[in-house]
């Protein structure tokens, strides 16, 4: 692509308010442009802008400028107001959505060890992160949240497979006892599904009912012998001194 056709992409980008998709920057020409073409034109784009202090980046719902993170401490001295700070309750709840997702508040309350209330959810379908995609089937019908292209645009991802691989595998012990597994990531699917191994979970299971088995055997066994050799000492002992009164006796 000529140096004008990528003037014009990078000019769209700069001045959309909104992120902009192959297919948006397409519509900018009047000739037959291929995806193609505007994807190596975008990636050229990149890397003149790496000495400055925007960037480039793909995103959820398309391309867009940013500014990077070294020059934050600049722009916040331009605008006094304080972005919001949310509390562990929030985080933590959004955390498990993000990791757990398709999750119902039940099995978010089971993680956390907490309720959840209704103050926590509301912040997070308020900023536009969380939405109800649909309802387990089960009692009460509860409803399966999951995080929204907001919430992969403001963490500036480009789907849930770039979220950071956690570290701490107590979350996720936590989540198997719910009978859930890692999610299976679909990239042509718009919503992600829980896998349920449920072999693993019976192989489980039998395992622990055979050594809960054999644990109880070895308790009896060992009740046992104590109280018999008991038992026979007594007999000994007891034994001579009834002969010994029954020659008094005569």
């Amino acid at each position: 692509m000529d140096d004008h056709n990528k003037r014009v992409i990078e000019t769209a980008l700069l001045c959309a308010q909104e992120p902009l998709t192959v297919a948006d920057l397409s519509r900018l020409f009047v000739e037959d442009i291929t995806t193609a073409d505007i994807d190596e034109a975008l990636v050229e784009l990149q890397r003149a802008w790496d000495d400055k202090g925007m960037e480039l980046v793909h995103i959820a719902t398309g391309w867009r400028f940013q500014s990077r993170l070294s020059m934050r401490e600049y722009l916040d001295r331009l605008t006094p107001e304080k972005p919001p700070k949310y509390s562990r309750a929030v985080l933590e709840t959004l955390a498990i959505i993000a990791y757990r997702q398709p999750v119902t508040r039940g099995e978010i309350e089971e993680i956390r060890g907490v309720a959840v209330s209704s103050n926590v959810m509301k912040q997070l379908e308020d900023r536009g992160w969380v939405e109800v995609i649909g309802h387990k089937d089960t009692v009460g019908r509860p409803g399966l949240y999951a995080t929204t292209k907001q919430f992969l645009d403001d963490l500036s991802l480009t789907n849930l497979q770039s979220l950071p691989i956690l570290e701490d595998a107590a979350p996720m012990a936590a989540a198997e006892q719910l009978g859930q597994a890692v999610i299976e990531f679909d990239p042509s699917a718009t919503v992600e599904t829980v896998i349920i191994e449920e072999s693993e979970v019976s192989e489980i299971t039998e395992s622990t009912e055979a050594g809960e088995e054999n644990t109880e055997a070895v308790v009896e066994d060992a009740a046992e012998e104590p109280t018999q050799e008991a038992t026979e000492e007594t007999a000994e002992e007891i034994s001579p001194e009834s002969d010994k009164q029954a020659d008094e006796t005569k």
